[in-house]
């Protein structure tokens, strides 16, 4: 999978991307449509959340990584985490523009070989019923990407907490590109099994497929605001990324 750019290049690119509104599963596709120009601008937030998504964890909680964190002068950070390797960076915080609390993800860090591995990890497993209670047995998801969103689960849904109750916000977004994107979809179904009253919101960049047919069925029919975006035909998002034991 590759890096989404740590520079404003990721921004610019937007204008090549296409849009799916809900996730593709694994046996159809959905139908894809260009961005327009003003999707393309609406959508620019949340394209430099997802680079500063790569930015060490002690860069995002001070908010100083650089050109993706200026991008977004307001953002409060609340919490951060991750090393890059073992666990994928992560933060999380309040934008007062957008009105939401933003959770960021790292997207797969080519350099570091367990990220490498997590993504080759494709068998697909059920979701753990402490993290997920209700989740039907029937929905399998790729135990790399379980497993990555497992290691910051409990610490992200503190921080938003945390984050809701002390801006008063009743709005969350997901974020993530590349691998980052296949943990926002899983926080996307995890935080709301655990924090209700608000609403959600998951914008991914390049995201593999993340589970099977039940899964897929369970994200459309519970997640109301999912954008998907990929670069054209990039393979990654398209192509079948798991399989079963």
């Amino acid at each position: 999978m590759n890096v989404l750019f740590r520079h404003p290049l990721g921004v610019t690119l937007l204008s090549a991307l296409t849009c799916v509104s809900v996730l593709a599963s694994p046996t159809k596709r959905q139908t894809l449509s260009a961005l327009t120009q003003a999707q393309v601008s609406s959508f620019k937030p949340y394209t430099y959340y997802a680079s500063a998504a790569h930015c060490p964890a002690s860069e995002t909680l001070t908010w100083s990584c650089g050109v993706n964190c200026q991008a977004n002068p307001t953002f409060e950070p609340v919490a951060s985490g991750g090393d890059g390797d073992s666990e994928q960076f992560w933060y999380v915080g309040y934008d007062p523009t957008l009105r939401t609390v933003i959770v960021g993800h790292q997207g797969t860090n080519t350099s570091e070989l367990l990220p490498l591995l997590t993504d080759g990890d494709i068998v697909l497993g059920n979701l753990d019923s402490t993290l997920f209670p209700g989740i039907s047995s029937s929905i399998g998801v790729h135990e790399g990407f379980r497993e990555a969103q497992a290691k910051s689960a409990y610490n992200v849904l503190s921080a938003v907490q945390i984050s809701l109750s002390r801006f008063g916000a009743n709005h969350v977004t997901l974020i993530g590109h590349s691998l980052g994107a296949a943990i926002a979809l899983l926080d996307a179904v995890y935080l709301p099994l655990h924090i209700s009253g608000v609403t959600y919101q998951t914008v991914t960049y390049g995201m593999p497929r993340v589970g099977n047919q039940d899964f897929a069925n369970y994200v459309d029919a519970h997640l109301t605001s999912l954008n998907h975006i990929n670069n054209k035909l990039d393979p990654i998002p398209v192509r079948r990324t798991f399989s079963r034991s």
